[in-house]
């Protein structure tokens, strides 16, 4: 039967609980099968892009097709299987995402949600303020023009990881989150060198006014702008590896292949070693252990890195009129900057390919056509071949090993990550598990129930249960106390907003058990986390509502749906989150979406409640 969006109001016999743990719930129904790693298996999963001379993806290949090398070793191939995106013509006749109210949200999604997932980097912290502005203006191009059901999760990247939009097919809410990155100059970021028209060194500022200070002066000013320099690039280089290392952790917990699509003006770091550098950390100086455990967390779960040059098509700056005149009267100073240019950016390019040869991307510079380069990186990483395979080698030492695979078919190009770490995967296995522990909310040696991990900030949203959600706020001043059932964390503090929170799902979805008296029962879960943009869970409210319906109110609901309301508390201050889930106890189904509370705050308040019990009202119509 088709899950469709029906409205409500279906009587329900509320017994309002806290959200428990329930560690002993079944795997999950309908969740798409992928290969996971398994400490006695010691798999090693790779995904392979396959395409022709002109580009085009090739499909129906077989397991005996291919060849796989590791460290010129064969491998057996233990997994196969063929990941292919919905043909144009298919996609076309997709329905479009309904049109909602202002407030009101769904998790529905017309395409299947069993693709691979799609990350947008915006990187401020190395691209020039006008580059950031581009780029904002080709995604909301792109975003016009999305294949339908395309799951897209926004992050940014200053001196930190900023989780701007969880993983939504929803163009209103992507929109949004970009609308709202603003561009900011990066105080670690020389827009000179970058192109952007910052100031020149102070040491050829002199020379080109025609100051003649003595050459001691001008070696001193040189030794300290290249110290300078270079101190900032270090530092860039070390924010931006533990913003890849935050990034990866968080995309070690969800399964299937992960496109990781960055936008920046300039890449200080290569995220992945070169196997045939003999000494790959130099780069990172003492933080070997970090872009060790950085790099085995991206290419272990299927991260494919694309990075996208922000700049565009560039041009040397020393040709832009605006530094023609005084600046480079001096022939010499023009040789050393366009010198200085030229270089610097091969090795950025260079940087660019190895990252995406490394995990099995591709890099997209000297080009202006950012919104095609983000269509051609999702298409890309929408068709591809996964296989994995027990190593020979089982000695688990920390070399590194590379990974060649090669086809029976000629001419056929390629693309996969080209090695990994031989770390301990039992070692590995254990600190992801702590990790995806500590990201839901819960405590590393309590494992989380199957509601916790769908409960995410961030995470992609389940569809089992299709349901809508109206978020709109209660009118009256802030408020110092939580709204009623509300459990925040400690030392919150106030001023909070209430927000009202009103659920339709889809009873399709929903376990109904007949009684011996002909009665529906069914048991439901009702949940809303609240996060900040740095991820930490401030608030929280779960309600348990279990249902004893006549054969009448049965067949009533599958026309007009299931009802339930809840209030949740948000601080005034800060950017905040709302993570609103549907769990149905009996089949383990779950539903979840996420809402920024800048998508609602402004809209037309609810009246303030007279009064408001413990537990949330249930309406009966």
């Amino acid at each position: 039967m088709p899950r469709s969006l029906l409205l409500l109001c279906l009587a329900l016999v509320s017994a309002s609980s806290s959200a428990q743990s329930t560690s002993s719930q079944p795997p999950q129904q309908g969740a798409p099968a992928v290969p996971t790693i398994q400490a006695k298996a010691q798999l090693v999963i790779v995904d392979v892009v396959v395409k022709d001379s002109h580009q085009n993806p090739i499909h129906t290949l077989k397991p005996a097709d291919f060849t796989l090398l590791e460290s010129n070793q064969p491998q057996q191939i233990k997994y196969f299987e063929e990941h292919s995106a919905l043909p144009p013509a298919e996609a076309a006749q997709l329905p479009p995402l309904p049109k909602m109210p202002p407030g009101v949200f769904t998790n529905y999604t017309p395409a299947p949600d069993n693709g691979p997932i799609n990350i947008l980097l915006l990187d401020t912290l190395n691209t020039p303020m006008t580059d950031q502005a581009f780029v904002r203006d080709q995604l909301r191009k792109y975003l016009k023009s999305a294949p339908p059901g395309t799951r897209i999760a926004i992050f940014g990247l200053t001196t930190r990881l900023l989780l701007l939009q969880g993983f939504t097919s929803d163009p209103e809410l992507l929109k949004t989150a970009i609308d709202r990155k603003r561009a900011q100059a990066s105080p670690l970021l020389d827009d000179a060198v970058g192109g952007g028209g910052g100031p020149a060194p102070l040491s050829e500022t002199l020379t080109n006014m025609g100051t003649t200070p003595g050459a001691d002066i001008i070696a001193n000013l040189q030794q300290f702008e290249a110290e300078q320099q270079s101190f900032q690039l270090q530092l860039r280089a070390r924010y931006t590896l533990d913003a890849m290392n935050q990034l990866a952790r968080y995309l070690s917990g969800i399964p299937g292949r992960k496109n990781l699509i960055w936008f920046s003006g300039s890449f200080p770091i290569s995220i992945l070693p070169d196997g045939d550098i003999q000494n790959p950390f130099a780069v990172v100086a003492s933080s070997e252990d970090e872009f060790r455990e950085t790099t085995n967390l991206l290419t272990g779960s299927q991260v494919a890195v694309y990075p996208v040059d922000a700049r565009g098509l560039m041009t040397a700056p020393m040709y832009d009129a605006s530094n023609s005149g005084a600046k480079y009267r001096n022939p010499r100073a023009f040789a050393k900057d366009q010198t200085k240019f030229f270089q610097q950016t091969a090795e950025e390019h260079a940087t660019m390919q190895q990252m995406a040869q490394d995990t099995g991307g591709h890099a997209f510079y000297n080009t202006n056509g950012l919104s095609h380069a983000v269509a051609e990186a999702i298409s890309e990483g929408s068709n591809y071949y996964t296989l994995a395979y027990t190593p020979t080698n089982t000695k688990w030492n920390g070399a590194y090993r590379k990974i060649q695979i090669k086809l029976r078919q000629p001419n056929l190009t390629l693309t996969y990550r080209r090695g990994y770490f031989a770390d301990n995967p039992e070692e590995h296995l254990k600190h992801s598990a702590s990790s995806a522990a500590t990201s839901a909310g819960t405590s590393a040696d309590k494992p989380p129930d199957s509601i916790r991990p769908a409960m995410m900030h961030g995470a992609p949203t389940p569809t089992q249960i299709i349901f809508k959600a109206s978020v709109l706020p209660i009118g009256g001043p802030p408020e110092d106390k939580l709204a009623p059932g509300n459990s925040a964390v400690p030392n919150l503090k106030g001023p909070y907003r209430r927000y009202s929170v009103s659920y339709a799902a889809s009873p399709h979805d929903v376990t109904f058990s007949i009684q011996p008296n002909g009665a529906y029962q069914t048991s439901l879960q009702f949940l809303i986390f609240v996060y900040n943009q740095d991820g930490e869970l401030l608030n929280t409210i779960g309600n348990t509502a279990r249902g004893n319906l006549s054969p009448e109110a049965y067949a009533a609901s599958l026309r007009t749906g299931l009802h339930f309301q809840q209030q949740i508390s948000v601080p005034v201050k800060g950017e905040s989150f709302l993570r609103i889930g549907v769990h149905d106890l009996s089949s383990d189904r779950i539903g979840a979406l996420e809402v920024p509370v800048v998508s609602v705050k402004n809209l037309a308040p609810l009246p303030l409640p007279a009064a408001t019990a413990n537990t949330p009202a249930v309406t009966s119509r």
